[in-house]
C-alpha cells in the first residue's frame, strides 16, 4: 500500500471511530440522566421527552454559565430530535429568580457584553426551538425567569403564594425591548403595557386570567405531567409543518434580534454602567444581604 493510500485509509478509520463514538454517546444519553452543576437533564425514551431542570441554588439566578448550559441542553434535545422538552427547576418553590444582578454590578464592558450575548443566544434557541417545549413553573418566576417561561410554547404554573412577571421597573431598570415584545405577544398589548409600567408580579390565578400561563397545577409533578400532555398533543402532527408554522408566528421577533444584536448589547452595557443604575443595583444587593 502506498503512503498516500495508507494515510487515506487511516483517515477513514479515524472518522469511522469518531462516528461510532458519537452514536454511542448519543445512545447512552438517551437512556440515562445527565447533569452539570447548573443543569440537570433527564430523558424518557418511552415518552420521547427531555426534562431540563435549572439547578443553580439558591434561586437559579441566570448568570452567564447557566445561560450557556441551558442553551447547550436545549440544542442537544433538538439535535437528538426529542419529541419535546419540559423546562423546569430542581429547586423547591422557585423557577428562576431572573438575571443574576452580579453580572451587571461593577462589571467591565467586556464582561457585560459576553453575558448579554449569552442571553441573546439562549433566547434565539429557546424561542425558535424546533421541538415542542413547555415550562413547568414550580415557584417564583420574576423578571428573567418570567421571560424564559414566556419563550416556551406552553406554561403550567404551580398554584400557591409565588408570583410571576416582569418587575424590572421596581429595580430601577428597564425590561429589554425583546422581553417587552415577548410579553406583548403573550398577553396582548394593553395588559403588557400596564404590567411592564407597574412591574406587576402576578399570582397564579391572576397569571391564568390574563393568559400569562395556560394551566395551573397542584404541584411540580402535576405541572410536568400537564406539560407532557401538551407535548403529546402533537403526536400525530408532522414535525416539519408544525415547526415552520411556529417560525412563521414567531419570525418577526426572532428577526428583530438577528438585526439588532450588536446595538442591543451596546445599549445594555451603556445603560447598565450609568451611575443611577449602578446605585440602584448596589441598594438591591445590600437589601439581599440583609435577608
Amino acid at each position: 500500500m502506498s503512503p498516500e493510500a495508507a494515510l487515506k485509509s487511516d483517515t477513514m478509520m479515524i472518522h469511522a471511530y469518531r462516528s461510532c463514538f458519537r452514536n454511542l454517546r448519543i445512545s447512552l444519553a438517551r437512556n440515562y440522566a445527565s447533569s452539570s452543576k447548573l443543569v440537570d437533564v433527564s430523558r424518557d425514551d418511552k415518552t420521547g421527552v427531555s426534562i431540563i431542570s435549572m439547578s443553580r441554588a439558591p434561586v437559579n439566578g441566570l448568570n452567564r454559565e447557566l445561560l450557556v448550559e441551558l442553551e447547550r441542553s436545549l440544542k442537544e434535545a433538538q439535535d437528538e430530535r426529542r419529541r419535546g422538552v419540559v423546562l423546569t427547576s430542581s429547586l423547591s418553590n422557585v423557577f428562576s429568580g431572573g438575571l443574576d444582578i452580579m453580572e451587571m454590578f461593577k462589571k467591565d464592558a467586556e464582561s457585560m457584553s459576553k453575558f448579554w450575548s449569552a442571553l441573546q443566544d439562549l433566547y434565539l434557541t429557546l424561542y425558535g426551538l424546533s421541538v415542542p417545549i413547555a415550562a413547568a413553573i414550580n415557584g417564583s418566576s420574576p423578571a428573567g425567569g418570567c421571560f424564559l417561561a414566556m419563550c416556551c410554547e406552553y406554561r403550567v404554573f404551580v398554584d400557591g403564594k409565588h408570583t410571576i412577571g416582569l418587575n424590572e421597573t421596581n429595580l430601577g431598570i428597564v425590561a429589554p425591548k425583546w422581553f417587552q415584545n415577548v410579553m406583548i405577544a403573550t398577553i396582548g398589548h394593553r395588559n403588557a403595557e400596564l404590567a411592564l409600567l407597574r412591574g406587576t408580579l402576578f399570582s397564579p390565578q391572576e397569571a391564568l386570567r390574563i393568559g400569562l400561563v395556560d394551566e395551573l397545577a397542584t404541584d411540580k409533578a402535576d405541572a410536568i405531567s400537564k406539560c407532557e400532555n401538551y407535548i403529546a398533543s402533537f403526536a400525530r402532527i408532522p414535525g416539519t409543518g408544525r415547526y415552520l408554522t411556529k417560525l412563521g408566528v414567531r419570525q418577526e421577533l426572532i428577526q428583530w434580534m438577528h438585526d439588532n444584536r450588536e446595538v442591543d448589547v451596546n445599549s445594555f452595557v451603556t445603560f447598565a454602567q450609568t451611575p443611577e443604575v449602578q446605585k440602584n443595583l448596589e441598594l438591591y444587593v445590600k437589601s439581599l444581604k440583609k435577608r
